[in-house]
């Protein structure tokens, strides 16, 4: 790309983010400091739930500079009264979304890749019983906490009612439907520890 197109794209972004910060600021709800973007995520925080950012928080939304493709921008999504996303300092988050219907606590120090999918609800009932009202239902709902340091790959999905614990590293592609104990690589769908790894 042309140098000073490059240039003028890359300061039309910045502009873009800063305002958008402004925006967020006016939002009881949203308590950021040190929010850095790259690019404009979705933030999307109801009346009667909260976004909590801790310092020098990344969301990255474009994929220019990102060394995978993302689907989207970083979405975050509290929309029931009480919703808590909670995001710790210096944590990098790209192109994912976060959906809590109660609590998603996620760490200091956290990686999580392009395309991940975290949320505290499955978001209907089985009702096997009366399939053709599962349409009107709306799942348990199980907070879900991701303590610090921990790496989440590409395209991984987290399940109502998990921990994974501080240091883990959840490989691409998978699925964690069970708490994944600290200092592990879990890995495949459901996702298993494959290796443990202790402090040296």
């Amino acid at each position: 790309m042309n140098t000073i197109l490059s240039k003028i794209i890359s300061r039309k972004i910045q502009i873009s983010c800063f305002l958008y910060k402004i925006y967020l600021k006016q939002y009881s709800q949203i308590i950021f400091s040190e929010l850095h973007l790259d690019g404009i995520p979705i933030i999307d925080i109801r009346k009667g739930s909260k976004l909590i950012l801790g310092k020098n928080v990344r969301l990255g939304s474009r994929n220019s500079g990102y060394h995978l493709n993302m689907h989207g921008p970083v979405k975050l999504f509290a929309d029931h009264r009480g919703a808590v996303i909670k995001v710790g300092d210096n944590t990098r988050i790209h192109g994912s979304c976060i959906h809590a219907f109660s609590r998603i606590t996620i760490g200091k120090n956290c990686l999580i890749a392009a395309n991940c999918q975290i949320m505290d609800a499955s978001g209907h009932d089985l009702s096997f019983d009366d399939v053709a009202n599962r349409i009107n239902t709306s799942g348990s709902i199980k907070p879900v906490i991701i303590q610090d340091s921990v790496w989440l790959g590409v395209n991984t999905i987290i399940l109502p009612g998990v921990t994974i614990g501080q240091g883990a590293v959840i490989a691409a592609g998978s699925v964690v439907v069970k708490d994944i104990p600290p200092m592990v690589l879990a890995a495949g769908n459901p996702a298993k520890v494959i290796s443990t790894h202790k402090d040296t």
